[in-house]
């Protein structure tokens, strides 16, 4: 068995504005070197219901996909299969929970697991997902700190 990914982070604000950052303000921290078509001025959107798809738009309107949302339950918690760059058979799984520790800071737990589904593939996946998760996660908490962020309503 690969043991799930699990990751945590503390922002400073509160859970609905974390959740929000997380999911309708993605384009403003999502470095695109973790993109597919690595265009800047790329659009992410998650679609805002269990269902909706995570994906990308470059610039000239091309769409790609990297999910789809199994759980969306702002502000608390988030899942979705993760499937970015690769086919959608080879996905694996993302819960995202946002934990209020004060008024002014939430602590947000992920747990990407999936990695025995994909055989051979699964040890260096995850590995490259590990760096990848510490490579997003400071322009996460960074985008958290701006108050121009919207929160997101239920």
């Amino acid at each position: 068995m690969i043991d799930p990914l699990e990751v945590s982070t503390v922002v400073q604000c509160d859970a609905a504005h974390a959740f929000a950052v997380f999911t309708a303000s993605t384009s403003l921290w999502w470095p695109v070197s973790h993109s597919v078509s690595r265009q800047p001025g790329l659009a992410v959107t998650f679609e805002p219901r269990t269902g909706g798809r995570i994906f990308e738009r470059s610039p000239d309107g091309a769409e790609f996909d990297w999910g789809e949302i199994t759980l969306w339950d702002p502000p608390q918690r988030l899942a979705y299969l993760w499937h970015l760059g690769v086919d959608r058979s080879l996905a694996t799984q993302v819960h995202v929970e946002f934990v209020p520790l004060t008024p002014d800071a939430t602590r947000v737990d992920i747990t990407h697991s999936g990695w025995d589904g994909l055989g051979d593939l699964g040890p260096p996946r995850r590995d490259r997902n590990r760096r990848g998760w510490d490579g997003l996660l400071p322009h996460f908490v960074a985008a958290c700190g701006r108050s121009s962020t919207p929160h997101m309503e239920g």
